[in-house]
């Protein structure tokens, strides 16, 4: 299918009063009239009048009419129109009425009218009008034909389907297409006068022009939405002329004029010189826009910095006297680092545009743009030093304050165990006490010495606060800072000094606690062991030797034995004094002094009953077994030695006397008795006494027989 687009080259000069077919747009969409390509054999155009059944409204044929005939050239016109009124489905009358019409509209220009008659109707009232013989009123010459003779005046590849030839058209693609050009040459015409005039005005230079065109800087229409527009029209018009007609027919150009080829192309070629200009005209005006709003936007944030920005750590300088207003004040400088965070952020994007417009390379914007970049960074990376001062110090300062806190509970915390009276149970708990003592005063030396290096800090870095002075002489208000860290140091060195002192005293009282503690404990197992040396003296000392010999080294043993005994006795008692003198020294009463001297006296009371018992019967033994012995070893060759039988009887009397003593109890003072050994230990030991005693009476018979019998013989 082919679509024309008959247009006069200067059409936007020459055409620019006629309608356009957007005004008429529902008009052309009724078919009333076309311009179908096709030529008639002198290459003149053929204009079709496709006629209906329904009434045609001549006003809207001829305004259809007028645009068509207003699309050819001149050139094209003075070859003549061949019009084909197609009356088939129409009444004579109106066909008569548009042949008439044409006279009016295209006299001139129309060389043949080829009415289409039916097949079968119209005779009788064609002989009452014959267009032939009203040529020269007509202008034109108007013949009736059949449409399967149409052939004989125009080729059949020139006529339509509707009339059995060959050629394709279709309406609406062509008035698609129609308004698509028109669109084309409308808006391009229009953007080429806006570009021309904005480029213009861009190269006078002057701010009187600059500010003129300023209003009405950007066209009415997107230029990129334009240029494709006419590139997707050039691009179909070439396709239409070298590749032919749809239906497959060759076509050839009847002349250059009815292409709408060159003037797009002129067109594109405009508009493109325009637009390369008019981008450029908007880079240079884009650049030298965003250069004053880089200028404006630097000296916005360079005077907020040196002016509110400097002012607002001016009238910061304090340290705080407590966490909590050191916290206030960090609280304070907060909300001004996040005021000068929001310009920062400005900076950071103005450095990147910055850097971004040095590395496009423009040499007479570089010194100015270095100088921007240079100032901003110099003010803004003084600024955010005098931040980071600011902040560091008040951290120092919150360190500090909390160190100096924590070290003043532990002052408090000492001071109150150092008042309280110290009334412990016994000497372990004495001695977990002084030891938690010497921990709470280690831990406040450590705490002490942490709070110097954290003064001694603060007060180097207010020191070095004068180079961040802000412009303004801080040498008042660091001496209150520096007279306030002083005194806090020097107060809880005064305090830890009072503590140091309590503590010697509380520790001296407590080391002494502990002695007495000691002593009472160690009198009170002095007691304990005294108490046991008399129960192995009850229950083990009970031998008394089966001869003389060995009874004397029990009796030496004994004597050791008491020895032992006695200086428990003489530490016990040696302890209890010594309780006594520091019960006096620390003005308070032992609590064992009255129970244990007592029960220490009366163990000991009754360990020497029980002992002197012990001598009485060794030393009964001793003299018995020594007598017993001394008889029972002299020879009866000596009968002299015997002479005085005394010595038997008191040898007996000795022997019954310890034999006696055996079943005897110790008595002691309160009246209880206690017994040496088991009752078969005492048996044990009376019967060897009596075996013992046996053999000096049988000695005793011995000796005297010889004396009985001398005297009878």
């Amino acid at each position: 299918m082919w679509t024309p687009y008959i247009i006069h080259p200067r059409a936007v000069e020459i055409n620019c009063s006629r309608m356009e077919a957007s005004v008429i747009l529902p008009i052309l969409k009724k078919k009333l009239a076309f311009l179908s390509g096709g030529k008639d054999r002198r290459s003149g155009l053929i204009l079709t009048i496709p006629l209906c059944l329904e009434q045609t409204s001549m006003d809207e044929l001829s305004v259809t009419l007028d645009y068509l005939l207003s699309i050819p050239s001149e050139k094209c016109k003075a070859r003549g129109f061949t019009v084909i009124v197609d009356g088939r489905k129409s009444q004579w009358n109106v066909v008569k009425t548009v042949v008439l019409m044409l006279q009016n509209v295209v006299p001139a220009e129309v060389s043949l009218v080829c009415v289409v008659k039916p097949d079968e109707f119209w005779d009788k009232k064609v002989t009452h009008f014959c267009f032939w013989k009203e040529k020269d009123r007509l202008g034109f010459e108007v013949i009736l034909v059949s449409a399967n003779k149409l052939t004989r005046y125009i080729e059949p590849c020139q006529l339509t389907e509707d009339f059995g030839g060959t050629l394709t058209y279709d309406h609406m693609d062509w008035l698609n297409k129609r308004l698509v050009f028109e669109k084309f040459t409308k808006e391009s015409t229009s953007l080429l006068d806006e570009l021309a005039l904005i480029n213009n005005g861009s190269d006078k230079g002057t701010q009187e022009k600059e500010r003129s065109v300023d209003l009405n800087f950007l066209p009415s229409v997107d230029p990129e939405m334009v240029l494709q527009t006419g590139h997707e029209l050039l691009s179909e018009l070439q396709q239409r002329r070298f590749n032919g007609s749809d239906g497959g027919v060759s076509w050839s150009p009847m002349d250059d004029e009815l292409l709408a080829q060159p003037q797009v192309m002129k067109l594109l070629d405009s508009l493109r010189e325009q637009y390369t200009r008019y981008q450029e005209v908007c880079r240079q005006r884009s650049k030298r826009t965003q250069l004053e709003e880089i200028q404006q936007k630097v000296m916005q944030v360079v005077n907020w910095l040196e002016g509110p920005g400097s002012e607002q750590l001016r009238t910061q300088w304090g340290i705080g006297d407590s966490i909590r207003a050191s916290q206030a004040l960090q609280q304070k400088h907060e909300e001004i680092e996040s005021q000068h965070s929001e310009w920062f952020a400005v900076y950071v994007e103005l450095n990147q545009q910055i850097a971004a417009l040095l590395n496009a390379g423009d040499e007479e914007d570089l010194v100015e743009l270095k100088a921007l970049q240079q100032q901003l960074s110099d003010v803004c990376y003084r600024q955010a030093s005098q931040l980071e001062f600011r902040q560091n110090l008040l951290q120092a300062a919150l360190e500090f304050h909390s160190v100096a806190q924590d070290l003043s509970q532990q002052l408090d915390g000492l001071l109150g165990m150092l008042c309280v009276d110290v009334a412990p149970a016994d000497g372990a708990s004495i001695q977990q006490t002084l030891k938690l003592l010497e921990e709470k005063l280690k831990s406040v030396d450590l705490g002490l010495q942490g709070l110097r290096e954290k003064g001694q800090s603060l007060l180097d870095q207010i020191s070095n606060q004068a180079s961040w002075a802000y412009g303004k002489d801080v040498t008042i208000e660091n001496k209150e800072n520096v007279d306030h860290i002083q005194g806090v140091m020097e107060d809880m060195q005064l305090r830890k000094q009072r503590c140091e002192d309590m503590v010697d005293v509380r520790r001296l009282k407590m080391l002494q606690m502990v002695q007495l503690f000691k002593c009472e404990e160690d009198a009170a197992q002095a007691v304990e062991w005294l108490s046991e040396l008399l129960d192995a003296l009850l229950k083990t000392h009970i031998r008394l030797g089966d001869d003389s010999q060995e009874t004397k080294v029990l009796l030496e043993k004994h004597r050791k034995f008491v020895d032992v005994a006695q200086s428990t006795y003489d530490y016990g008692r040696q302890l209890l004094q010594a309780t006594v003198v520091l019960c006096q020294s620390l003005r308070c009463t032992s609590r064992s002094s009255g129970d244990t001297l007592p029960r220490l006296n009366r163990v000991w009371k009754q360990f020497t009953l029980t002992s002197e018992e012990r001598v009485q019967r060794l030393e009964t033994a001793v003299a018995f077994h020594s007598s017993a012995e001394k008889i029972l070893q002299e020879c009866p060759e000596q009968p002299e030695a015997f002479n005085e039988m005394e010595q038997f009887d008191e040898i007996e009397a000795v022997g019954k006397s310890l034999l006696d003593r055996l079943t005897v109890p110790v008595v002691y003072p309160d009246g209880s008795e206690q017994y040496f050994g088991s009752p078969s230990d005492m048996a044990s030991a009376a019967e060897h006494i009596r075996e013992k005693m046996k053999l000096v009476s049988l000695k005793k018979q011995q000796l005297r027989q010889p004396e009985v019998t001398t005297p009878e013989s």
